[in-house]
């Protein structure tokens, strides 16, 4: 079975915290890094298999990164428990977005999809300076 036809649930929470790394950025390649907390509201154990992700940049170039797990890892997520990592993304030419797709499995063997929805990558607003 194609990923892309498995079944989506909303059983996993993710929720996404987006910090722009200056010091790693240059003129051309901006680099975001990304917190996510997975939190499994449902009443069966899963495992994180995969991930697949969408980046467009503000040019509407849009990238696609597919692969197992995340940072390496295949968290097992019971009922009620959590899983943070972090993570980072370049682009060229911002503000741009990220979105998504996590791929589980169940105990049962049932692989389904997470949606993970659309997050903004974008460069932090400059401090106002106040002229004495």
């Amino acid at each position: 079975m194609q990923e892309a036809h498995l079944p989506i649930r909303d059983t996993i929470h993710i929720q996404v915290e987006v910090v722009y790394a200056e010091q790693h950025s240059r003129p051309g390649q901006h680099v975001f890094i990304y917190f996510i907390t997975l939190e499994n509201r449902g009443q069966e154990t899963v495992q994180l298999l995969s991930r697949e992700w969408f980046i467009h940049d503000g040019n509407g170039q849009v990238g696609h990164v597919q692969g197992e797990g995340v940072v390496g890892e295949k968290p097992i997520l019971e009922p009620g428990q959590s899983y943070q990592y972090n993570s980072f993304c370049p682009i060229a030419h911002p503000p741009g977005s990220m979105q998504g797709y996590y791929t589980f499995q169940n105990t049962l063997g049932e692989l389904f999809r997470v949606e993970i929805p659309a997050f903004a990558l974008r460069l932090p607003h400059p401090s106002s300076r106040l002229l004495n």
